[in-house]
């Protein structure tokens, strides 16, 4: 970006606001509004102009002051209160060099990780791999060390079709499976040959999100709710639908029975195609698992699944079962070898699932996960009782809801505890911020706090997806202390103590 400057008066005053140097405008308009209130220009208490005149003074789109505004509000430089505009907050305290010299490194290299996404590597079960990895080996037939099929190893793709049938209702041939590298890798290639547009959940990976646009494919929002993705805002102009129903992703919660019958419905119709990413599918704790989607109609639902929470991200194995008609072409844009999995861990796992062992490890992380769950509940419940956790349910993440304007604070105070741990707001659609609705979080949050103080909008709730399977056991004790003293103190309002899990039946 070029070096560009601009200047505005703030409030009419002879204090001019100047923006100069290279880079991003909403990063050197948070700079200079912290340095004059470092310098004394600003004094505590003085009214900035609303972020719409703002902008237009200094050239700048009005989401850009907006979300700097947000941001200063967060840090604690500016208050925003409804009647009151934004203000000069009365303690803004200067940032010293020793802030800005340990903020970056206690980011960098936390202490602790709670940050969702994957299991405690610790656990891999690395005698029982070996041993299914000696047996395939010597098992194996002399094709498995030539070129690859791309459609993946025949023994891996019988031992999922019956282990997907048996534990996730899915109605597959061996035919229909296409192994990949990952879930990621799957949605590349249906990218590719489905093409766009899709719809997706308002929540979710942004990778995902990106992934697709960097194949063309762009992405518009569904609501979510206590019952999943409103499915019923599909159009005929989506090419597909990307879903997280047996565990939406990363608010919790099964797509409600009504809603997985209404998108088949539309996938019929349309001829569209439902994607479902079953990334936690075998982990239920308080109920019976919900089978998946694919099973009410295999020819318009596609099933991506992979190995990386149940076992290990660094196999790099996944797979598709996919409708008969998109066979051929997703074999075709994946090439005329395999490129990405190994076939000898293809083997090795296809022993793994056969031998039972897969089936115990499962068994045994469940538990596992369970007992983390149990723990993370019941140190917010005593710790933190203002605050509510949700999705607690399945999977290897929950949400802790925090009180309103809260939730940037609440990350920040954690990078200082040493602890990573993400903000709901980070897996918001960029496309869902212009929608209001109950449950933002965030950004989305931090910028209508502002504008609720200059046009009395409500600004919403925030939350931290705290992922509680990844630390090592040793580990995990201090990682929820660190997590419980990040959390804001007790809202002036009332808020529903957490829910407490089931017994273990």
């Amino acid at each position: 970006m070029n070096s560009w400057v601009n200047s505005a008066e703030i409030l009419g005053s002879d204090l001019p606001l100047e923006l100069s140097g290279t880079g991003n405008r909403r990063a050197l308009l948070m700079d200079a509004l912290r340095e004059a209130v470092r310098s004394g220009r600003l004094a505590p208490g003085t009214r900035l102009p609303p972020y719409r005149s703002l902008a237009a003074d200094l050239g700048l789109a009005r989401n850009t002051v907006a979300d700097a505004y947000a941001e200063l509000v967060a840090e604690g430089w500016l208050a925003a209160r409804q009647g009151s505009g934004t203000r000069v907050a009365e303690r803004a305290a200067p940032v010293t060099p020793v802030h800005r010299a340990r903020t970056p490194e206690r980011v960098a290299r936390p202490v602790h990780d709670l940050v969702q996404g994957q299991p405690d590597p610790s656990v891999f079960p690395r005698t029982a791999w070996l041993a299914s990895a000696r047996r395939a080996l010597a098992a194996a037939p002399d094709d498995a060390f030539g070129p690859g099929d791309p459609h993946g190893r025949p023994e891996l793709r019988r031992a999922l079709a019956g282990y997907l049938a048996r534990v996730r209702g899915v109605r597959a041939t061996p035919e229909r499976i296409v192994l990949c590298s990952g879930a990621a890798h799957g949605l590349r290639l249906l990218a590719e040959v489905v093409g766009g547009p899709w719809a997706a959940e308002e929540y979710g990976l942004p990778f995902h999100r990106g992934l697709l646009a960097s194949h063309g494919v762009g992405t518009r929002p569904l609501g979510v709710d206590a019952d999943g993705a409103r499915v019923g805002g599909l159009t005929r102009h989506d090419r597909a639908v990307l879903l997280t129903p047996a565990h939406q992703f990363p608010t919790g919660g099964p797509l409600h029975p009504a809603r997985r019958a209404a998108v088949v419905d539309w996938a019929r119709a349309t001829g569209g195609l439902v994607v479902e990413d079953d990334y936690d599918g075998e982990f239920r704790y308080d109920r019976q698992p919900v089978g998946a989607v694919q099973g009410l109609d295999p020819e318009h639902v596609v099933l991506v699944g992979s190995v990386s929470k149940s076992l290990s991200p660094a196999l790099r194995i996944g797979w598709m079962v996919l409708p008969q008609r998109l066979v051929a072409p997703v074999v075709a844009a994946k090439g005329e070898r395999e490129q990405f999995s190994s076939a000898t861990e293809q083997l090795t796992l296809a022993d793994f699932i056969e031998s039972g062992a897969y089936d115990r490890q499962v068994r045994r992380m469940r538990q596992r996960h369970r007992r983390r769950r149990d723990q993370l509940v019941a140190a917010l419940h005593a710790r933190a009782p203002h605050v509510r956790v949700t999705g607690i349910a399945a999977g290897l993440h929950a949400v802790v809801e925090l009180p309103p304007g809260t939730e940037r604070s609440a990350v920040r105070a954690a990078a200082w505890q040493g602890l990573a741990v993400e903000g709901l707001g980070d897996y918001l659609h960029p496309g869902a911020e212009h929608s209001p609705r109950a449950g933002e979080a965030g950004a989305v949050r931090a910028v209508r706090a502002v504008r609720a103080a200059e046009a009395s909008l409500v600004p919403h709730r925030d939350g931290l997806v705290v992922g509680y399977a990844t630390p090592a056991e040793s580990a995990y004790p201090e990682a929820l202390d660190a997590l419980c003293r990040s959390l804001p103190p007790v809202s002036p309002s009332p808020v529903p103590a957490p829910p407490q899990p089931p017994a273990a039946p």
